[in-house]
């Protein structure tokens, strides 16, 4: 089939929904759906194609006839290119809408549940700057705009500290300013990349594997704390000390001033072993009276304010009375664990990751709950009889799982255990709607309410309060 039959141009199309991974969903002249990443329900476009499939096209719009009243003025001069925030041309309730619209659509068609009223979606109240933690890649090979690769003049300093440009693994884009992560942010990535400039710190090039510069992280806390970690490619103690020791003396405010030295084939940490140069090698995170330590492994809702609603949302949910058994699955560092802790008997918090028990651990003798216990686990095994005997039988799980959702076994370890209440948190209404069919076998769905902790993405959490059918 030639280009010109698979890429084509649909006039005076309207844009009617919004659909999954952010694209927004049209209907061809033929049926077929349109995918497109550049309108907003309500606009009427040209399309151009350019994947065609057996039930749909991928495209973008190229002339807009009539723009949508639920568009906005994104406030990022990178909106469009940078792919992290790909709803910033939409009103915030109409995000909300969609929002709740795929949670309830995944629920009834994947998962064929029948819904209680819903409880309408809980928005965010910072809806920029709301991120506690963020990445950015250093580059000596900055990605070009088109206007830039057409222009005849000088494109000066190629270097880039920002993020990776969609789909494109060695592109960065240079980031002026980022509206994710409140200040001082965007002041301590743009003082990195200065400093490094005037002083000849090479920036790293993942095509070749050199340079010297790799990952800047900042987390940042409701408390106020701070985290720098900057990742090296190569070992160079003078180069390395000149610029940790600047960032020690032009931002005083850092609690703790990190770095790793990673000359592997990916940047991921993880497997490294993180040196701390300056302060401490934690900042901590606080929520009801409760502190968390975070260290730059841990992982911790990257949204705080909204995560503190989240998890008031799964206790509620939770309805505990001071005398049962929680089991937490996918406790993680055990943050739910220990904010429902004060108002149940016991709670088993179960994770795979032996770091993050540690840290679990930790965190719950710092806050002096003494009713929590902590297991490292596989939870598809977890949950034999020797455990159910020695924790005893549960009134109540909470469980977390990741974007895959709970594994097959897990489920059915749910349905045998048969507690009286689930609360089931995701971050993917879609695997979540699939693990609620099989348990829909005994439970029944009585609330459910999804939380925004993204604002200006598509992405959304959900909590569903599951009961034993009697």
């Amino acid at each position: 089939m030639s280009r010109k039959k698979r890429n084509q141009v649909f006039t005076t199309i309207e844009v009617i929904d919004a659909g999954a991974k952010g694209k927004t969903v049209a209907k061809a002249p033929d049926g077929r759906v349109i995918f497109l990443t550049n309108a907003v329900p309500g606009d009427i476009v040209d399309i151009q194609t350019f994947k065609k499939r057996k039930a749909f096209y991928e495209g973008k719009a190229i002339n807009f006839h009539t723009l949508s009243e639920k568009r906005t003025e994104p406030k990022c001069e990178h909106f469009g290119t940078c792919g992290g925030c790909k709803w910033q041309h939409m009103k915030y309730e109409d995000q909300l809408f969609f929002k709740q619209k795929e949670v309830t659509n995944n629920l009834t068609r994947i998962g064929h549940l029948e819904l209680p009223e819903i409880t309408p979606i809980l928005g965010s109240k910072e809806q920029y700057f709301y991120r506690n933690k963020m990445e950015f890649s250093f580059s000596d090979s900055r990605w070009l705009t088109l206007e830039e690769i057409q222009s005849d003049r000088d494109l000066g300093d190629r270097n880039a500290l920002g993020f990776h440009i969609p789909g494109m693994w060695d592109k960065i884009l240079d980031v002026k300013k980022c509206h994710l992560q409140a200040d001082p942010s965007n002041a301590i990535r743009l003082e990195v990349k200065d400093f490094a400039l005037k002083n000849d710190l090479l920036f790293f090039n993942t095509r070749n594997q050199t340079g010297l510069l790799r990952t800047l992280m900042i987390r940042t806390s409701s408390t106020g704390e701070i985290m720098v970690l900057i990742q090296f490619f190569s070992d160079s103690q003078e180069k390395r000390e000149l610029l940790l020791d600047h960032l020690k003396v032009t931002f005083p405010e850092i609690t703790s001033l990190q770095y790793v030295i990673n000359s592997k084939g990916n940047d991921t940490i993880y497997d490294q072993e993180v040196i701390c140069y300056h302060g401490r090698d934690h900042i901590f995170e606080e929520m009801e009276g409760l502190q968390f330590k975070i260290n730059a492994k841990s992982f911790y809702q990257t949204n705080s304010a909204q995560a503190y609603e989240l998890y008031k949302i799964a206790r509620d949910f939770a309805s505990l009375s001071g005398n049962e058994v929680v089991y937490d699955l996918y406790t993680g560092t055990g943050t739910i664990a220990q904010f429902v802790a004060k108002k149940a008997k016991k709670v088993i918090g179960v994770e795979a990751v032996p770091d993050a028990i540690l840290a679990a651990k930790e965190n719950a003798a710092r806050n002096n709950i003494e009713n929590t216990e902590f297991y490292v686990g596989d939870m598809a095994k977890v949950f034999d009889q020797a455990f159910l005997a020695k924790h005893g039988q549960p009134d109540v799980i909470i469980t977390d799982p990741p974007r895959d959702g709970m594994h097959k076994k897990v489920v059915e370890q749910l349905l045998a255990i048969a507690a009286e209440k689930i609360v089931y948190v995701s971050c993917n209404s879609a695997t979540q709607a699939r693990d609620l069919a099989i348990l829909n076998e005994k439970y029944q769905i009585v609330k459910t309410q999804a939380v925004d902790m993204f604002p200006q993405t598509h992405h959304v959490e959900n909590v569903v309060l599951l009961k034993l059918k009697k």
